[in-house]
């Protein structure tokens, strides 16, 4: 897996409103996994998770995460498709009492403000350590000698 900053089709990829896969650690070290929104600054990942989730529970126990974010507007009848699949650490958890940043979520995945002001969010911010990614039946963007 690469490390170091994603290349620019990467980050133009991640920058897209696909849904993510977010894998998390379970104390007896099975893996958990969940369907996310997330969203990308160019360098670092936001997720915005319920107070109550199992996956919360995981990372204030591990912060280490993966995430795949497979391309949900690629529409092709052979089983065929683009996707990144991200590791990394969530270093930075904090409570989001204004929903500022799950608002960032739900305009990027709705269009909207998220309804329920009631909620109670908490921010994680995910250091991406390494990633790869794959087309068809290539790495993506390809890498030297593919």
């Amino acid at each position: 897996m690469p490390r170091g900053p994603v290349p620019a089709e990467v980050s133009a990829f991640l920058a897209e409103p696909n849904l993510a896969i977010i894998a998390t650690l379970r104390p007896d070290g099975a893996p958990h996994t969940a369907t996310t929104w997330f969203a990308w600054d160019g360098e670092r990942i936001l997720l915005s998770m319920d107070e109550s989730r199992l996956r919360l529970r995981f990372i204030r126990n591990d912060p280490r995460v993966s995430l795949t974010i497979p391309d949900s507007g690629f529409k092709v009848p052979q089983a065929a498709h683009r996707m990144v699949s991200v590791n990394g650490r969530v270093v930075e958890l904090r409570d989001d009492p204004e929903l500022a940043d799950f608002d960032v979520l739900a305009l990027r995945y709705t269009g909207q403000p998220y309804p329920n002001r009631e909620a109670l969010r908490v921010t994680a911010i995910v250091e991406i350590d390494s990633w790869y990614g794959w087309e068809h039946a290539s790495h993506w963007p390809p890498r030297s000698g593919d």
